[in-house]
């Protein structure tokens, strides 16, 4: 048995601007719910103060069954963590603390060998059994076998840096599936997932009794396993209590509904004031009037100190303006393109104003492909590394058409060139087709995407959400007329998601996406599929493995 509950959350931010206000909610036994909102809105600072990493300034939390917890940098860990030292970081407290005891007695043991030091080692080893360190062990076995289908002795002194973004995300996710924990708090646990991952964690949520909040932007996801879901908003959470499929509906009468809440409140507090002023009159013609009058003030008073309804939520409003142009009437043309160790020679034309979705399991070579054509194709001597990584080895051709200027939007680790300047110094120096804009010009542009505020910030300061639309930014601002676009959705909060897709409609000229968002794929009318043996082929239709439904 495991639950949540938040109770009465306040949390100030370190400027004064007020994150949560009395917030409470309840995650019950078994509950698979869903935490959404804006980017930036504190989805992961709320995570945050339930583990008790951030203090809340008032209100409490309890867990009750244990909980566990995947940070949302995971799949994005680049440093000499090893396998072992990551699973122990993912276990509970008990476990942790036997585990640094044991290293620490290891390391003294290389320092001296007395038997000061052979006893203490001793002692962390009997801890390490006492707290069911070795018992863990089997169980990771387990773990490493389904994630990386490695037995535990091999894989737990490799690297997470020699890992994939995927394969860090389903060593995680078996881990805590798995574990004694009966709370789970996984933020963003699909990203860096392909398709058969994303279904394989549907299957896993949907077969376990834990207690499960999660944050996540794949709407596929989240229709498929919400038993509930907690939308932050107004500093505070709107529960709504079915799944993601009726979201929508719900949401649109629920601000329906507040609408007509404040429109009486206005209207009652209108009449009272009113009746307030004749009374106030009357009470001066005549001295038996007076009591009504002070009992009139008194209502109103009480009235005012109830206050109005909550709060109706700010909507978001970002509005992306890709235009694009004419250009020559083939796109792209490839011709017996083999991408070096990952792809079979192939052909492919793309004509302009097509969409094509490139599909495919991970590390098939589809980023690859979407970064030989940022770069120009085949004539990788204009390449830029900073830009675009490092050029990508191919034999065959890969030609861009007549007045075809690529846009390239790339997954968000993959930016250097952006990191550690401000937005505003990315947008006043211009770069290439884009020119440069001066401070008033540029937070004008940036109020479109709604960040405006983040303007002195760095690009690598930004959420991934934000991040993601800034290079949206960008690309409307270039003027690019070929959209190449990889995992553009995975850090998008839905309304930008949505705005992306409408925005892509409205486009006038050629779009190719790798994506993994099986829902943003069905706006596409072209489907080119990289498969694991290295075949290009195109389907017709959304395809994600033999074994996945479309």
């Amino acid at each position: 048995m495991g639950f949540l509950e938040v109770s009465g959350l306040e949390y100030w931010l370190a400027d004064g601007r007020m994150l949560f206000h009395d917030t409470s909610f309840r995650v019950g036994d078994g509950d698979k719910v869903a935490l959404i909102g804006a980017n930036g809105m504190g989805k992961t600072t709320l995570f945050r103060l339930i583990t008790g990493e951030l203090k809340a300034h008032s209100g409490t939390v309890r867990t009750v069954g244990g909980l566990g917890v995947m940070p949302q940098f995971v799949g994005s860990v680049r440093d000499a963590t090893t396998v072992l030292e990551f699973l122990v970081s993912l276990s509970r407290p008990e476990l942790k603390q036997a585990f640094s005891a044991m290293e620490s007695a290891e390391l003294a043991m290389l320092e001296s060998e007395s038997e000061a030091v052979q006893m203490r080692y001793a002692e962390a080893l009997s801890q390490w059994a006492e707290t069911g360190g070795y018992d863990a062990e089997v169980e990771w076995d387990l773990v490493t076998g389904a994630a990386l289908r490695l037995p535990f002795e091999r894989a737990r002194s490799r690297e997470l840096r020699t890992l994939s973004g995927g394969e860090q995300k389903r060593l995680a996710l078996e881990a805590l599936f798995r574990g004694n924990a009966q709370v789970l708090l996984l933020d963003e646990p699909d990203n860096y997932l392909d398709v058969p991952g994303k279904r394989h964690l549907e299957e896993m949520m949907a077969a376990s009794r834990k207690t499960v909040l999660y944050i996540s932007h794949d709407r596929e996801l989240l229709a498929a396993t919400a038993t509930r879901v907690l939308t932050l908003e107004a500093n505070g959470v709107w529960v709504h209590g079915g799944g993601f499929r009726d979201y929508y509906t719900a949401r649109q009468s629920r601000l329906e509904r507040l609408d007509e809440l404040h429109r009486r409140w206005d209207e009652e507090h209108q009449r009272l004031k009113n009746l307030v002023r004749t009374l106030q009159q009357q009470a001066k013609a005549s001295a038996s009037m007076a009591g009504k009058y002070r009992a009139m003030q008194t209502r109103l008073a009480r009235f005012e100190e109830a206050g109005p309804p909550p709060e109706r939520p700010v909507e978001q409003n970002v509005r992306m303006r890709l235009r694009g142009s004419r250009t020559g009437v083939r796109a792209v043309r490839c011709e017996a393109l083999e991408l070096s160790g990952l792809t079979k020679p192939f052909d492919l034309e793309v004509y302009f104003g097509e969409r094509v979705a490139v599909l495919g399991s991970n590390g098939t070579g589809k980023s690859h492909l979407l970064r030989l054509l940022a770069a120009g194709g085949s004539e990788q001597d204009l390449h830029d590394p900073a830009r675009h990584g490092e050029p990508v080895g191919h034999t065959g051709v890969a030609r861009l058409g007549a007045r075809v200027r690529p846009g390239w939007f790339a997954q968000t680790q993959a930016r250097p060139d952006l990191a550690g300047r401000t937005l505003v110094e990315v947008l006043g120096r211009g770069d290439g087709d884009r020119e440069g804009r001066d401070r008033g010009a540029a937070v004008s542009v940036l109020r479109r995407y709604e960040l405006q505020a983040h303007g002195d910030q760095r690009f690598d300061q930004l959420s991934g959400g934000q991040q993601a639309r800034f290079q949206i930014l960008l690309l409307e601002l270039q003027g690019s007329t070929l959209l190449l676009l990889d995992e553009p959705t995975d850090n998008l909060d839905l309304h930008s998601a949505e705005a992306l897709e409408s925005a892509l409609e409205r486009f006038e000229g050629t779009v190719l996406a790798v994506t993994h968002d099986r829902w943003f794929a069905r706006t596409f009318d072209r489907f080119v599929v990289v498969e694991e043996d290295g075949r290009v082929r195109e389907a017709d239709g959304p395809y994600w493995g033999p074994d996945v439904a479309r």
